[in-house]
């Protein structure tokens, strides 16, 4: 597996440990129980696979040495290079600029950018109208591609069916960069449409059905498919792609049941199979942690960017079990137990008071989402331990970890 240079301030040697133990003794990763650390008043466990995915290490390892190798350029991100706080502040205080908020809104003017600077695309990817507005900036600009290359598998998957003629659904968040750098590309060669959720896919069903209703059409999907896209005649052959930060389930759900529809109305010809471009980082992401849920953790922290579409998907799983707290760092967390976490449900700022009481002898999950740093993962751990008050139990905690897999 490629290696990657990655900056020290996101290395952390506890996590590294950890990874390195279960690589050892799993080096075909099949096993996704999770790691377990035993502590005299609890139990951490850690999923089997967190953290940097390969999309964001490649997307990590191309900035810094952008950063390295251009010392006197001005550099620009069309976005955030991946949804972490930790990250994106790094790099602005390095003196990276954003040319745009995540939704697409400017930040930067187009006309403050000269062919002299430095423009990086982030691991999402971005929209073929940004493109435009780089290739009208000037030829000399230097740009950069960070376009991690499981989206560009989605991509390139997406264009080739929809040049088949088939109707291509993408299951994502319109609004995310990576859904709408997806829809731009495919909805250039044919028709497409966004849904954000298994109930939007049923609502197709509805749309399939010639006698529909255009109002309905207008106000639910309309905003949200390619131009010119006819519900009457545009379901007859379909697809079902991903915006890679998706609940895998889902999207497998999504075209599951649009397959059924389809081949009770149109044959079996009419879905194409898309399974094979699901990301990996994803898949294993959440396997991992359905593996974690099995071993009934008492409570969980996710770790990660409150903007970030995989991490929230982590929560989702989580919450469904146990109290789970939505944090971006350690200092989340009080040395009294207060707990401010991010409410992904309202999109709002939460708090609580953990009971110290109630959280010895309690088996704790920690999990973070693909674009959290591995030092943010260890600084909750620790901030976990010293509120127990056994954080000088963790080196002995991680040798007996090491010993277990010997």
């Amino acid at each position: 597996m490629r290696s990657f240079d990655i900056p020290y301030q996101y290395q952390s040697e506890f996590v590294d440990t950890i990874h390195k133990v279960r690589q050892k003794k799993d080096h075909l990763k099949k096993d996704f129980s999770p790691s377990i650390l035993n502590f005299s008043k609890c139990d951490i466990l850690i999923p089997r696979h967190f953290g940097f995915c390969f999309g964001v290490k490649n997307a990590i390892e191309i900035v810094y040495k952008i950063l390295a190798d251009h010392p006197d350029k001005r550099i620009y991100l069309i976005s955030e290079i991946i949804h972490n706080p930790f990250v994106n502040t790094d790099l602005q205080s390095k003196g990276v600029q954003l040319i745009q908020e995540t939704n697409g809104k400017q930040i930067t003017p187009w006309s403050d950018i000269s062919k002299n600077d430095i423009v990086i695309i982030p691991a999402f990817g971005t929209s073929l109208s940004v493109m435009d507005k780089l290739k009208q900036i000037g030829s000399e600009l230097i740009t950069y591609d960070t376009t991690c290359p499981f989206v560009e598998k989605v991509w390139n998957r997406g264009d080739q069916l929809a040049k088949d003629g088939y109707t291509i659904i993408i299951h994502g968040d319109f609004h995310h960069e990576e859904t709408r750098a997806t829809f731009s590309r495919i909805s250039q060669i044919g028709k497409t449409v966004v849904v954000s959720n298994i109930r939007e896919a049923q609502m197709l069903k509805d749309f399939m059905n010639p006698r529909a209703d255009d109002r309905d059409w207008k106000v639910f999907f309309k905003w949200k498919a390619s131009e010119g896209f006819n519900f009457r005649e545009d379901f007859r052959k379909i697809a079902v792609v991903n915006q890679t930060t998706m609940l895998a389930d889902e999207t497998k759900a999504i075209a599951d049941y649009l397959k059924d529809q389809m081949i009770q109305k149109h044959g079996q010809n009419s879905f194409a199979d898309t399974g094979d471009t699901l990301c990996y980082a994803t898949n294993d992401n959440q396997t991992a942690v359905k593996a974690l849920i099995d071993n009934n953790p008492d409570l969980a922290f996710v770790v990660g960017g409150k903007n970030s579409s995989n991490t929230s998907h982590l929560v989702e799983m989580l919450e469904q079990h146990c109290p789970t707290y939505f944090i971006q760092r350690d200092q989340a967390i009080d040395k009294k137990g207060k707990i401010e976490y991010f409410d992904i449900h309202h999109k709002t700022e939460s708090e609580t008071v953990l009971n110290k009481e109630l959280l010895e002898k309690s088996r704790i999950a920690i999990i973070s989402g693909a674009s959290c740093p591995d030092t943010v993962v260890e600084a909750v751990v620790l901030k976990i331990l010293k509120l127990l008050g056994v954080e000088d139990e963790l080196n002995q905690s991680v040798t007996t970890f090491k010993e277990r897999y010997d």
